[in-house]
C-alpha cells in the first residue's frame, strides 16, 4: 500500500476538503504525510494596472496568507488524527504542477491526493487544470478528490 502520500493545498474550500479526506485516507493506512503549499510569484498578481491582470498586491498577500495557513492547519490536524510524520513545504513558483511532481519525487512520496473541479471541455481547455498537468507529468499515482 501506499506509504507516504503528497497533498498540494492552496487554502481553497476545495483543496480543504481534499485535504481532509486524504489526511483520513493516510491515518487509515498509516501513511507519512507531506503537505506542500505552491504559491505564485507576485509578479503574477501585482502590476502597475491592477486591472490588467485583475490582481494586485493585495489579493497576492491574500493568497499568501491563505497558503500559509492552509499549509499549518494541515500538520496541526495530521498531528490532530495522530499521523506520525507530516512534513510541511512552501514554494514560490509559476507552475504549481511541476513543483508538485518533483515535490513527490524528492520526499519519495509513492501517491499525490489532491482535489479537482472536474472542469471539463472548453473550460478545462480554456482555464487549465493543475490536476490534469500533475496526472500527465506524475510518475506515481495520484488521486483526485472532486467537487
Amino acid at each position: 500500500m501506499f506509504k507516504h502520500i503528497l497533498i498540494p493545498t492552496d487554502g481553497s474550500d476545495l483543496s480543504t476538503a481534499a485535504l481532509s479526506k486524504a489526511l483520513d485516507f493516510a491515518h487509515e493506512i498509516g501513511a507519512k504525510v507531506t503537505v506542500l503549499s505552491v504559491i505564485p510569484p507576485i509578479e503574477e498578481y501585482a502590476s502597475v494596472d491592477p486591472l490588467a491582470t485583475g490582481m494586485g498586491f493585495e489579493q497576492y498577500e491574500d493568497t499568501v496568507k491563505l497558503a500559509t495557513e492552509a499549509t499549518m492547519d494541515a500538520a496541526m490536524e495530521a498531528e490532530r488524527r495522530h499521523i506520525s510524520t507530516c512534513k510541511t513545504i512552501r514554494v514560490e513558483s509559476p507552475d504549481a504542477a511541476a513543483v508538485i511532481v518533483e515535490t513527490a519525487l524528492e520526499n519519495g512520496c509513492d501517491l499525490i491526493a489532491m482535489g479537482s473541479h472536474g472542469r471539463s471541455g472548453f473550460k478545462a481547455l480554456v482555464l487549465g487544470s493543475v490536476t490534469m498537468k500533475v496526472m500527465a507529468q506524475s510518475k506515481i499515482p495520484v488521486l483526485v478528490y472532486r467537487d
